[in-house]
């Protein structure tokens, strides 16, 4: 039946490369997330693990905390609360910081971040627990230490059981970027939410938006698993040298 009288085609592919403007914040926002967030993912895995006193029921209560609860929720009350305690330290503190100036995107850096490192330290914890420990007591007493046994022996096996789940996480976080507007953020959402505002074009600039979140988890499930096959590939070229 075609189009609905009221569609603006114009617009919409206008708007749908207006959008692709701001697919390098909505990438940049995700990469730096994972690279902040998997190293205190994997302390958090392993101090739970390990059972270290005090640490190991402060990081449960932490990752039940921020996985059981609504990202939107995270980033109303974190953008509400952390720009005012900063500023009321800068002021005790005598820095010259107006923190109100603070580029957004490292606000919504901080609480990606936080929220990432919880969902991805259950990722890791699994993906490790699965490793037989008699491999990791085979390497010690093959004279590694614990260092070298993590390292060469647990972690890389672990890694690529967790592949899987983490492609899942990875796209999560891609989605979950998309809230990064109600931070100011100028990323897909929020200039496709803006150029729509001026006309009221929002079923347009929402299918954008749509589109352009559909097309990069794609692309980043495609890469995971052309990885993932990588990976196997080398891994079983290793078993029969």
């Amino acid at each position: 039946r075609g189009l609905p009288m009221n569609f603006n085609l114009d617009f919409f592919v206008r708007t749908f490369f207006l959008a692709l403007a701001g697919l390098p914040v909505t990438v940049g926002l995700t990469a730096c997330t994972l690279a902040l967030a998997a190293p205190c993912a994997l302390t958090f895995a392993l101090v739970r693990m390990y059972r270290v006193r005090f640490f190991d029921k402060a990081v449960a209560l932490y990752v039940s905390f921020l996985r059981g609860t609504p990202i939107v929720l995270q980033i109303l009350i974190i953008y509400s609360i952390l720009p005012s305690a900063l500023n009321a330290v800068a002021l005790r503190s005598g820095w010259k910081l107006d923190v109100f100036a603070v580029n957004p995107f490292w606000y919504a850096l901080f609480v990606f971040t936080l929220n990432t490192s919880a969902i991805l330290s259950e990722v890791f914890r699994s993906a490790i627990l699965t490793v037989d420990r008699g491999q990791l007591e085979a390497a010690l007493a093959a004279g590694l230490s614990h260092f070298h046994a993590w390292k060469r022996i647990v972690l890389p096996q672990a890694f690529l059981v967790a592949l899987p789940n983490l492609s899942n996480a990875t796209v999560n976080l891609i989605k979950s970027t998309s809230l990064a507007f109600m931070m100011t953020v100028r990323d897909v959402t929020a200039i496709a939410k803006i150029e729509a505002s001026y006309g009221y074009n929002y079923i347009e600039a929402y299918l954008d938006i749509f589109i352009v979140y559909a097309l990069l988890g794609f692309a980043v499930q495609w890469a995971f698993s052309v990885f993932e096959q990588r990976l196997g590939s080398w891994r079983k070229k290793a078993l029969f040298r």
